[in-house]
C-alpha cells in the first residue's frame, strides 16, 4: 500500500511538473490562433482555427530572412566551438602540463562573468575587427562564451575514458589527431550531442549581442526580430503575431531535441558495447 502511494505521489509530482513546463507553449499555440478582440480573452481550450497570424509572420521576408539568419549563426557557432573544446580537452584531460587545473579553473571562471559585464570591451573587438553588423559578431561572441561550457564537460568525459585505449592507439603508431577523431569521438558521442545541443539552443535564444551587432534588418537574428515587431501603430502590441512567430522558432529546437534525445541512446549504447 505504501509503495503505491510512493508511485502515485511521484507520478502526481511529474505531472505537476510537466503542465508547468509545456503550458506556457500550448497557451501560446492557442493564442497564435486568436485574433482582434479575442487575444483578450481567456481560454484554456481552442475556440479558432485562425492562422492569419502565421501567414503574416512567414509573409515578411524580413523573418524568413532572421531565421536563415539564426540557422546560419547558430550552426558555425556549433561546428567551431565543437572543434576547438574537443582539441582544448584532450590536451586539458590527457596532456600533462604545469598549471593545467589552474588554466582549467581559469575557463569555468570565465562562464561566470555575465554578458553585459563584457559586452563594451567585445563591442569593440568587433569593431576593430570589421565585423559589425555581420553574422561573423555573433559567431565570434557566441563562439567565446560557448567555449567554457562545451570545453568544461568534454574534458570532463574524456578524463574518464580509459587509458589502455590511447596507450594501443600510440602503440600501432597513431597521432594525438587519429586518437581523437578515430579513438576518442565514437567514444564522446553523447557528449557531443549534449553539448552541441545546448550550444545550438543557447546561440539560437541568444538575444543582446545580436541586438547590439546588428544595426540592418537583414542581419537580424530571429530573438531580435520577434522583439521589433510591431502592430498597425506604436501603441499597439501585435500578441498574435508575437504569439504565432514564438511558435515558429520553437518547434525546429522540440524537433532537435527529439531527435538527438534517439541519438544520445544510440551513442551510450555504443559506447558501453566497445568499452
Amino acid at each position: 500500500m505504501n509503495k503505491r502511494l510512493k508511485n502515485i505521489g511521484f507520478y502526481a509530482i511529474v505531472c505537476v511538473i510537466v503542465i508547468l513546463a509545456v503550458f506556457p507553449f500550448y497557451y501560446a499555440i492557442i493564442t497564435s490562433l486568436k485574433t482582434g478582440t479575442a487575444l483578450f480573452e481567456v481560454d484554456y481550450l481552442p475556440t479558432s482555427l485562425d492562422l492569419s497570424n502565421y501567414i503574416d509572420v512567414l509573409s515578411n521576408p524580413n523573418f524568413a530572412r532572421s531565421i536563415w539568419n539564426s540557422v546560419l549563426i547558430a550552426g558555425l557557432t556549433v561546428g567551431f566551438a565543437m572543434f576547438l573544446a574537443v582539441t582544448a580537452s584532450y590536451a586539458l584531460a590527457r596532456v600533462r602540463f604545469r598549471g593545467r587545473g589552474l588554466l582549467l579553473m581559469s575557463i569555468l571562471a570565465v562562464s561566470m562573468f555575465p554578458q553585459i559585464a563584457v559586452l563594451a570591451g567585445l563591442f569593440e573587438l568587433v569593431r576593430a575587427l570589421g565585423i559589425y553588423n555581420t553574422p561573423w559578431a555573433m559567431i565570434l561572441s557566441y563562439t567565446i562564451f560557448t567555449l567554457p561550457f562545451t570545453v568544461w564537460v568534454l574534458t570532463t568525459f574524456m578524463r574518464d575514458l580509459p587509458i589502455e585505449i590511447e596507450e594501443a592507439a600510440i602503440i600501432d603508431g597513431a597521432t594525438p589527431w587519429n586518437i581523437i577523431t578515430q579513438v576518442f569521438l565514437p567514444l564522446m558521442w553523447p557528449a557531443l550531442v549534449t553539448t552541441g545541443l545546448l550550444a545550438f539552443i543557447g546561440a539560437w535564444n541568444e538575444f543582446l549581442f545580436a541586438l547590439t551587432f546588428t544595426a540592418s534588418e537583414t542581419q537580424r537574428t530571429v530573438p531580435v526580430a520577434i522583439a521589433l515587431l510591431s502592430g498597425s501603430s506604436e501603441f499597439e502590441t501585435p500578441w498574435g503575431t508575437l504569439m504565432a512567430a514564438s511558435v515558429i522558432v520553437t518547434v525546429p529546437l522540440i524537433i532537435l531535441v527529439l531527435i538527438f534525445q534517439r541519438k544520445i541512446v544510440a551513442g551510450l549504447t555504443a559506447g558501453g558495447v566497445k568499452g
